[in-house]
């Protein structure tokens, strides 16, 4: 499905094994609940970008906004620019990745989702830590940057992930949840 020019709320939302490609800018929800499939903006990209999707593989050219990739259960997200605050919130499986700088609160209660980010992090949610890139994760990397059209060294970015820290209940981290 190709689609020239803007389009609105929740584009290509469920998709499930189609390739889409908007030429333009999405509004709120673009590819949301993807199950399977290549959905690629572009643009930018409004709020929630990719929210809730299990699978498949979202590329936004430009920029995303809020919470991009919020609630993630196993799709990976390919960012050419810059995301927005709260992205990865609750991020339980997948991958994100993101060329330019991210807002404030990245990751914040993340599950078992891979952050990559090659700009500056405004701040890191709760229970967010950035963590070492080993050789698996830079040949991963890779791939998702080839898998999605962008010439970028996987040696630039840092990976961020979970603490571990928030997946039980415990009164001493009762302030940051």
């Amino acid at each position: 499905v190709h689609i020239s020019g803007h389009v609105g709320y929740y584009a290509a939302g469920m998709n499930q094994h189609a390739r889409v490609t908007i030429d333009g800018n999405a509004g709120v929800g673009v590819g949301e609940n993807m199950m399977s499939g290549t959905v690629r903006v572009t643009g930018d990209a409004s709020q929630s970008a990719g929210a809730t999707a299990h699978g498949g593989l979202l590329v936004i050219e430009g920029n995303a906004a809020a919470r991009c990739g919020i609630s993630m259960k196993g799709v990976d997200i390919v960012v050419g620019g810059n995301i927005g605050h709260m992205s990865a919130f609750m991020g339980q499986a997948g991958r994100l990745v993101v060329l330019g700088d991210a807002g404030e609160a990245l990751g914040d209660s993340l599950y078992e989702a891979r952050i990559y980010v090659r700009g500056t992090v405004a701040s890191l949610g709760a229970d967010c830590i950035a963590k070492p890139m080993r050789p698996e994760h830079l040949a991963e990397l890779r791939e998702l940057l080839d898998a999605a059209g962008f010439d970028a060294d996987p040696s630039d970015f840092t990976r961020y992930g979970s603490a571990r820290s928030l997946y039980h209940f415990h009164v001493d981290n009762a302030s940051a949840y």
